[in-house]
């Protein structure tokens, strides 16, 4: 692995303006091409920002740089820059590698994530639009955070990223995303309560919509979300039990059930 460290001198007044730009264009970019974002961080003085990428070597950041420059995203970045007027003074950056031995200082960690296929009474389906995937409609979720049920962290996420409240039944699907070693626990449950709203630097939309078979192929067009969201659509239940140890105690489970569509 290599890491890329960029910096950019801006302009304490363009801070917002600038993690906007970053949030829907620069990132997005990056990560749908394959790399990494580490850590982003700004200096006391708001003046000075870092972020830190990884990568698996030099070509594949050249790689995905040359993807980058051909992309539309890239295009309406340029666009939007011009609009925006100067966003930083000046940037600048280098490569890092890591002095760990072997490979890490830390044990090996995993983003666990979780997604909601939630229904109202009408039998349609939440789905969101990201802005950092805006090319696709999927369902919502996001990162579990630490100390976190799998149950806590769906209702939290469904609650930031669309407004709603909801009631859960249980869990349709495990995902491994191998590449970005994100594993993804899909819950199906029903509309509760709430206005649904979008989340400012999250979702762009937010709507319940009929959603078929065929329909999935025309909204959600990344296979990794078709597929979890076609499991959700016709659910055999796993159980699931989230519980502490020293003493147990268990804190909550969802059993096995399955249901059948005439």
């Amino acid at each position: 692995m290599i890491y890329r460290r960029k910096t950019y001198k801006i302009k304490p007044e363009k801070l917002n303006d600038f993690n906007d730009f970053f949030h829907s264009y620069l990132y997005p970019n990056q990560i749908n091409y394959g790399a990494k974002l580490i850590g982003r961080w700004v200096n006391e003085n708001k003046d000075e920002i870092l972020a830190i990428w990884e990568y698996k070597s030099i070509e594949h950041y050249e790689g995905i740089e040359n993807q980058i420059r051909n992309s539309e995203l890239h295009k309406n970045a340029e666009e939007k820059r011009k609009e925006l007027g100067e966003l930083y003074i000046e940037s600048n950056q280098d490569f890092l590698s890591s002095t760990a031995y072997p490979s890490s200082y830390h044990d090996p960690q995993h983003i666990v994530s979780v997604s909601g296929y939630i229904t109202n009474e009408e039998g349609k389906v939440l789905l969101v639009r990201n802005f950092h995937r805006s090319n696709t409609m999927e369902m919502p979720g996001g990162q579990v955070e630490e100390g976190e049920t799998l149950e806590e962290a769906i209702h939290r996420e469904i609650l930031e990223e669309t407004g709603v409240k909801v009631q859960l039944y249980g869990i349709t699907g495990i995902y491994q995303n191998v590449t970005s070693g994100v594993i993804c626990v899909v819950f199906r449950g029903q509309y509760e309560s709430g206005e649904i709203r979008t989340a400012k630097g999250e979702t762009s939309e937010v709507v319940f919509t009929e959603l078929t078979k065929e329909r999935i192929n025309e909204l959600i067009t990344r296979p990794h979300f078709r597929n979890r969201t076609l499991d959700a659509l016709e659910p055999n239940y796993l159980p699931y039990e989230a519980f502490k140890v020293r003493p147990y105690e268990l804190i909550k489970r969802f059993e096995v059930k399955k249901e059948f569509n005439n």
